[in-house]
């Protein structure tokens, strides 16, 4: 089995711009009609679900829905982390991400490719602050 990133969306500027203010997770109020008179209410979870997207949304971020299933490969894994087949095996070998072998294939579960994903991110974020403190330091000694 393997996960699927079924879309990418990202709101337009300009929708951005219309929407103006971001939806308080308090506030928000979603009206779901089904064929021509038939309203439907969200489950708690589902309602939490669009929240979470509207916020992403709303804040200019792209976003993707994944559909959870329990194997990836290393082609199911690229898109998701932002890096090439051969850096997620590269990965893979170093030991960043626990793998077995079905058959002559690696599969990794999803929760260790989100696991993965969250730690590079949050170097990413270092790595930005860091460079800015540096650029920083620089312009303060004239160098």
């Amino acid at each position: 089995m393997v996960a699927h990133v079924l879309s990418y969306v990202q709101l337009p500027e300009r929708d951005l711009k219309q929407i103006g203010l971001r939806p308080k997770a308090d506030k928000l109020e979603i009206q779901l009609r089904v064929g021509k008179d038939k309203d439907v209410q969200l489950p708690p979870q589902a309602m939490k679900l669009v929240t979470v997207l509207l916020d992403h949304l709303l804040r200019g971020e792209r976003v993707a829905v994944l559909v959870d299933e329990p194997e990836l490969s290393p082609n199911d894994i690229a898109p998701i982390l932002g890096i090439s087949r051969p850096l997620v095996v590269h990965r893979m070998d170093i030991g960043d991400l626990p793998f077995k072998y079905v058959g002559k294939h690696r599969r990794v579960k999803l929760k260790d490719v989100l696991s993965l994903k969250e730690k590079l991110d949050a170097q990413q974020r270092a790595l930005k602050v860091l460079a800015e403190d540096t650029e920083e330091l620089m312009r303060s000694h004239n160098l």
